[in-house]
């Protein structure tokens, strides 16, 4: 770093957090449309009777837990007889 530049690193320094920050509201936003719009789809498909109820749920259930950041790998009690 320069001798000119070190004044300028605190600023450099909040800079790079706040684009750091908008990406990652970026990605958030971006995430939750997504799964909003994935929704939708869902109920028109049971709306039309594509998809069974329970074919809704289960949609629903993936596409929450993809939301939250969380394996969609069924129910507690399915993980749980998995596990034992």
């Amino acid at each position: 770093m320069g001798l000119l530049s070190w004044p300028l690193a605190p600023v450099t320094g909040v800079i790079k957090i706040a684009e750091v920050l908008q990406r990652q509201v970026d990605n958030e936003m971006h995430g939750r449309s997504t799964a909003r719009h994935q929704l939708e789809e869902l109920q028109e498909e049971r709306a039309s009777g594509r998809i069974s109820e329970e074919q809704e749920l289960q949609g629903e259930r993936e596409i929450l837990a993809r939301t939250m950041g969380r394996p969609s790998g069924g129910d507690a009690r399915e993980s749980a007889e998995e596990e034992g």
